[in-house]
């Protein structure tokens, strides 16, 4: 297993270096001028001229990729052209919302989705199987920004008064602040990547309010997260009980069900102990597949719920022609991709023994 382990990281190291060359190149071939994109009406001559230099804008693309690639080996993603800070900083201060937002939004995705894959499945044909079915079908054809603002005009501003009442946008409620855990540990003196790191775990709201004991603050985070988990995971959710439905209906077929049936096995043991464990794998796949896309950033529901995401984060750079925090995100992206699907690799092997990764 860890041979193998090992093998896929290799492995992946040639696509993580594909994936930053074609970032790279496509960044500065398409049309834009970053000098003029971040300084605006300032944006003289002699002043891009100088800005072009400086950030070493002037040299051929393969000459600046390896000067990059140098870089990213020594741990800097280099500084963002807007902003004039470190895109470590950048991420550290934006990946926490999105890692907290996709995985409130799988949980959420994973344990309904499948449950109602399985109901639909032992119940085929029948009319709870075709009110699932139709369920699953609007969930994965309604936009996200659409379903987002529903959510919000429903648990926001109808339900306002009442006990159901969810807040529409943010993290904390206005008031509440949340020290961070250099602040909390009595870490003051911190400089480098330890800093960035401390800053990272402190935006990671859930763990920072459960590793400090501040209870109400975690309540408040997790009812923040609601709403834009249920918005951003209800098309994962479809799929997953989709997949669950049809992967289940193909397990129950099988003569080792049968058998347990006729050995008089109760149906709910059948399903749990024998059929579901050989349906999981499709859908452990379309899970890493859905989770991996969400961990690429939510840019709708971010804007939406006002979240500052990887998503927002990589839209703006974008639009400001910001290379370096492009690249910077697409990596990260990437090598969270790629650890997932390792993952997943790893998860076969657990639930069908007869796959050996040796």
């Amino acid at each position: 297993m860890i041979q193998y382990v090992i093998r896929r990281i290799l492995y992946s190291l040639p696509v993580l270096l594909g994936i930053v060359f074609v970032t790279f190149t496509l960044a500065r071939v398409l049309p834009g001028d970053p000098c003029r994109a971040v300084l605006g009406e300032k944006a003289t001559d002699q002043v891009c001229d100088a800005f072009i230099k400086r950030n070493g804008l002037d040299k051929p693309i393969p000459t600046q990729f390896v000067i990059y690639l140098g870089q990213v080996l020594k741990g800097d993603l280099g500084d963002s052209f807007r902003q004039g800070r470190p895109s470590m900083e950048i991420l550290a201060e934006r990946l926490p919302v999105t890692i907290e937002l996709a995985t409130a939004a799988m949980i959420f995705a994973t344990m309904v989705g499948i449950p109602l894959g399985m109901i639909s499945a032992y119940s085929r044909n029948s009319p709870l199987d075709v009110v699932t079915m139709i369920g699953a079908n609007i969930g994965v054809s309604t936009p996200v920004f659409v379903l987002g603002l529903l959510l919000e005009y429903i648990f926001a501003i109808i339900l306002k008064d009442t006990f159901l009442w969810l807040p529409p946008s943010g993290r904390l409620t206005s008031g509440l602040t949340l020290p961070s855990l250099a602040q909390a540990w009595g870490l003051t003196n911190l400089t480098g990547a330890a800093a960035t790191t401390i800053g990272f775990l402190s935006k990671l709201y859930i763990f920072n309010a459960l590793v400090t004991g501040h209870l109400e603050i975690l309540a408040d985070v997790l009812k923040h997260l609601i709403l834009p988990a249920a918005a951003v995971g209800t098309i994962p959710m479809a799929i997953i009980a989709r997949m669950t439905r049809s992967s289940m209906l193909d397990v129950l077929g099988l003569d080792y069900v049968r058998t347990a049936h006729a050995k008089g096995l109760r149906a709910r043991q059948v399903i749990l102990r024998h059929a579901l464990r050989n349906a999981l794998l499709p859908v452990v796949t379309v899970i890493g597949l859905s989770l991996g896309g969400l961990l690429s950033g939510a840019v709708l529901t971010e804007t939406v719920f006002n979240l500052a995401g990887v998503g927002r984060t990589l839209y703006e750079s974008i639009s400001a022609r910001d290379y370096t925090v492009v690249q910077a995100v697409t990596l990260v992206i990437a090598v969270f991709y790629v650890g997932v699907n390792l993952l997943v690799d790893v998860l076969y092997a657990f639930l069908d023994p007869r796959i050996r990764l040796s």
